[in-house]
């Protein structure tokens, strides 16, 4: 292997962990805590099944 490939796994591999490390910071900014506790709670909700689906199975 060529010492070329080494630059360029490198880069990759630094071009990666600047795109999760963006993503992170991302998703972890205040304005999306409200979004993301709505989606927690998802599960945990207690829903009627929608109108027109009582009865019927698959």
């Amino acid at each position: 292997m060529s010492s070329g490939w080494g630059h360029f796994s490198g880069i990759v591999t630094l071009l990666l962990m600047a795109i999760f490390i963006g993503i992170w910071f991302w998703a972890w900014r205040p304005r999306h805590r409200h979004v993301f506790h709505d989606l927690a709670r998802i599960p945990l909700a207690d829903a009627d099944p929608p109108a027109g689906t009582k009865g019927h199975t698959r």
